[in-house]
């Protein structure tokens, strides 16, 4: 693991902001093993949970879970 981003949420008169979280993984295949700590948030934070992706090395993108995916890190600049 490179590392995780980290949730970032501020609200403030009436705007809503909302930071990106993003696993990096220097694997070219990583599993759903590889997501279970955000497998766990999304358990935690409910229906506001849209979905996380684990960037790869790898050439394929696939889903490690509900509402988790796999992606190549070149997919940020394609």
């Amino acid at each position: 693991m490179l590392g995780p981003g980290w949730v970032h949420v501020r609200q403030e008169d009436g705007r809503h902001e909302v930071a990106i979280v993003a696993e990096i993984k220097a694997s070219s295949a990583p599993t759903a093993n590889d997501a279970h700590h955000l497998a766990w948030l999304r358990d935690h934070v409910g229906d506001t949970f849209i979905a996380e992706v684990v960037l790869h090395t790898g050439p394929a993108t696939y889903s490690l879970g509900e509402k988790l995916v796999a992606a190549p890190i070149c997919t940020l600049w394609s």
